[in-house]
């Protein structure tokens, strides 16, 4: 698992701070700048509703690009809580689309507007369903060749679709996962002790996405027990306790954990891109992961949680980075 020579990334002064670089990211400041660039692209989306073999429903938006066609496609999973629209998923696919790939833009369950498309929970154990829309999509792309990139929790799915791909019968040229969750566990430790706007900006996201699903099937879910809940650890804890077939929480958390030898024996060529300064995932967690010649690792000394910014403009070195890697891997 050699670390490769990147792109020159140097945040200066303020702008280098890991907390400045995870905010900015996602904020509304940088959302405003975001849409307005992708707005061709948005218009250009076609929506997309795929059912997994359980019956499950995804939704996705497809994109061909208009100009300079490199004939690849890239499929994109966002974080936790995120959707196909967040900042750094929407900028990234309209810096690939513009650079020439088609891309799709994968919700997971209850992320997005996509709630009622099934009543049972989203939990972040659920692969089988990511692993088979993937899997349609990129059987579904006749044109050439198909990557993955994913963040935060959405490169952990892409680490975990890379190991089970070739058994799958997925095929994927190239897998790239921004700031992985590795071991959950660790994780929720960070956001329990860290600077507390962290987990109050996941706890008020949950608290919205869980309000509008027991709106649409209060027959279904009855959460006023879990609302006075107010961290993140009881709220995992009584959903694992009242809603999955998990025994505790602990086997939730390793149930969808990458470190230890989860990744040995991967296949699909992959590449980690990370930051030494990332206030939620924490660093030994990267350092830890197994050396293994399908894997590549990139770690910076700064950029916080899927920052990157390269400047006040609020331009992303991270977008620049996966038209780099892609468009080296295409034939």
């Amino acid at each position: 698992m050699p670390e490769r020579d990147i792109m020159p990334y140097q945040p200066r002064g303020l702008l280098a701070h890991r907390h400045v670089q995870s905010v900015l990211t996602s904020g509304p400041w940088r959302r405003r700048l975001v849409r307005r660039a992708a707005r061709d692209y948005l218009r250009r989306s076609q929506r997309r509703i795929h059912e997994a073999a359980d019956g499950t429903r995804l939704l996705g938006f497809a994109n061909r690009a208009r100009e300079h066609r490199r004939n690849a496609l890239v499929i994109l999973l966002h974080g936790w809580e995120g959707s196909v629209d967040s900042n750094y998923l929407l900028s990234s696919a309209a810096a690939l689309d513009a650079a020439g790939f088609d891309t799709f833009r994968l919700n997971f369950r209850d992320h997005g507007d996509s709630h009622h498309l099934n009543i049972d929970l989203f939990h972040s154990c659920r692969l089988p369903e990511v692993l088979d829309v993937v899997g349609q999509v990129q059987a579904g792309y006749e044109d050439g060749p198909v990557f993955l990139a994913g963040f935060s929790l959405g490169g952990n799915f892409a680490l975990r679709i890379a190991r089970q791909a070739p058994d799958s019968g997925v095929d994927l040229k190239r897998v790239v996962a921004v700031c992985p969750v590795i071991r959950p566990h660790h994780v929720l430790d960070s956001l329990e002790t860290g600077m507390p706007l962290y987990q109050a900006y996941f706890v008020r996201k949950w608290q919205r996405s869980l309000k509008i699903k027991q709106t649409l099937y209060p027959e279904r879910y009855d959460l006023r027990d879990w609302f006075r809940l107010k961290d993140l650890r009881s709220q995992t804890d009584w959903l694992v306790e009242h809603l999955t077939e998990f025994p505790n929480l602990e086997a939730y958390l390793e149930g969808y954990s990458v470190a230890g030898d989860y990744l040995e024996g991967l296949e699909r060529s992959s590449l980690i891109i990370t930051s030494e300064d990332d206030p939620i995932i924490p660093i030994g967690d990267i350092r830890a992961l197994p050396k293994l010649d399908a894997l590549d690792l990139e770690v910076l000394p700064h950029g916080g949680h899927c920052g990157f910014l390269a400047n006040w403009r609020l331009e992303s070195w991270i977008e620049r980075r996966l038209v780099d890697e892609l468009s080296r891997h295409v034939s």
